[in-house]
């Protein structure tokens, strides 16, 4: 099916949550090929994937039996906006819903599709009403491996917050690039053109928070490197790492970039920055966001710490190392529709030898007096506070000097966490 060219809307939106459960695709990545009425397709997609067991819930509900896995999908998506989306019509997202559903399936399924609508439609109050009876996961739509681990470190509220936080639409934040434009200057270049936008609470001197449905590659300045996409927490493993002018820094998980842009900005350029990243994908994003901000100076390497092979590394030390590295992502469920799902006991675990591989690694590039700051955004003590505990305990040449964790209902932000460690 040609993405940019589905029957309507909803035929769009089915077909990549259908690529999801089927295939298990990466629904960020299809959205990619989405062009015409984005916005909507977005919202149904993310929607639907992040209320999927509440969404299964309703079916279970309004039917004797569940569709098939290919109908299902399709399913899911009329569901949600009849249950969820209070900004369309029940009328519209039934017929329209129906209509894909007749493009592709026997009259029966689309009769029996229809039916289960219309039955959401009537008893949809009751339907919230009941739902709201039902355990948290299934209120919130989260799987019960994420709500037992959460409810013991932050209790029943604290995890309540935290999913009704996770199912919100996610805001699309900028950091202004200071070393191209003032902040003030930007939001009236803003102004002047329609875009409405306001400073973020948590970082107001850098980030701004635009209106729902702008694309940030319409906004003026986007050619020009004036900023970059990127959620306000990700500047409190930079600032820990306290850069200084002419340092040899390190940034070895760079893509896309963000962290590494706000590092050139303290530093007052790219000159001294290695930017580092394992695949190739991943390297040509990083790659052409360099170029867009504009520094020139920076060297971008392939490589993985993980493994030990660094080969665009060899012989060189770092006054400073920035490792962001790779985690279950439960900080930010909000942006990622279908982590909740990916989690298990066994991803945390193998997730959690790679972080410390590379740590172990990054440190061998590390001089004396140096520093690492050690980033997520993972709420998981096994990615987090116990991880820094039992690698220093191997590691006795290294001291804890900081460490830091955002919760989002709290902080306003994605949830991460931050340790500074220092060579001894």
């Amino acid at each position: 099916m040609n993405l940019q060219h589905g029957v309507n809307s909803r035929d769009v939106a089915a077909e990549i949550v259908r690529r999801w459960i089927e295939r298990n695709d990466f629904p960020d990545r299809v959205m990619g090929s989405v062009q015409c009425d984005r916005a909507f397709v977005m919202e149904v997609v993310y929607g639907t994937v992040k209320r999927k067991r509440q969404l299964e819930w309703v079916m279970k509900r309004c039917s004797r039996r569940l569709p098939s896995l290919p109908l299902r999908a399709y399913v899911m998506v009329g569901l949600y906006q009849i249950v969820d989306m209070d900004s369309v019509e029940p009328y519209a997202a039934v017929n329209e819903t129906v209509t894909a559903i007749k493009s592709h399936f026997p009259q029966a399924q689309a009769d029996y599709a229809n039916a289960l609508f219309r039955r959401a439609c009537r008893e949809k109050e009751a339907l919230k009403a009941e739902l709201r009876l039902q355990s948290l996961g299934v209120q919130t739509s989260h799987p019960e491996v994420l709500i037992s681990r959460w409810v013991r470190k932050f209790g029943q509220e604290g995890t309540l917050r935290l999913c009704e936080w996770n199912n919100l639409p996610p805001e699309v934040v900028l950091r202004v690039n200071v070393s191209r434009i003032q902040l003030d200057d930007f939001l009236e270049r803003l102004a002047s053109s329609g875009v409405r936008a306001e400073p973020h609470g948590f970082s107001p001197g850098a980030f701004v928070i635009l209106t729902r449905g702008v694309a940030p590659i319409h906004i003026p300045g986007y050619e020009d490197g004036w900023f970059s996409v990127q959620d306000p927490s990700t500047i409190m493993a930079v600032n820990m790492l306290g850069l200084k002018p002419r340092e040899r820094v390190l940034d070895a998980c760079a893509a896309p970039g963000g962290k590494l842009m706000a590092m050139a900005d303290c530093m007052g350029g790219g000159e001294s920055l290695v930017a580092m990243d394992v695949h190739e994908d991943r390297l040509m994003l990083l790659r052409e966001n360099v170029e867009r901000i504009g520094l020139a100076g920076v060297q971008v390497v392939q490589g993985d710490l993980a493994a030990g092979t660094v080969p665009g590394l060899m012989g060189q030390v770092f006054d400073a190392i920035l490792l962001d590295v790779p985690c279950t992502n439960t900080g930010v469920l909000r942006r990622r529709a279908d982590a909740r799902w990916r989690f298990t006991e066994e991803a945390i675990r193998r997730v959690s030898a790679t972080q410390h591989c590379i740590l172990q690694n990054a440190a061998s590039l590390l001089r004396k007096g140096g520093r690492i700051v050690y980033s997520t955004c993972s709420l998981e003590p096994e990615e987090n506070e116990d991880q820094i505990a039992l690698w220093l305990s191997g590691n006795p040449d290294f001291e804890l000097r900081q460490q830091r964790s955002l919760f989002p209902p709290v902080d306003g932000v994605d949830g991460v966490y931050a340790a500074l460690l220092v060579k001894r």
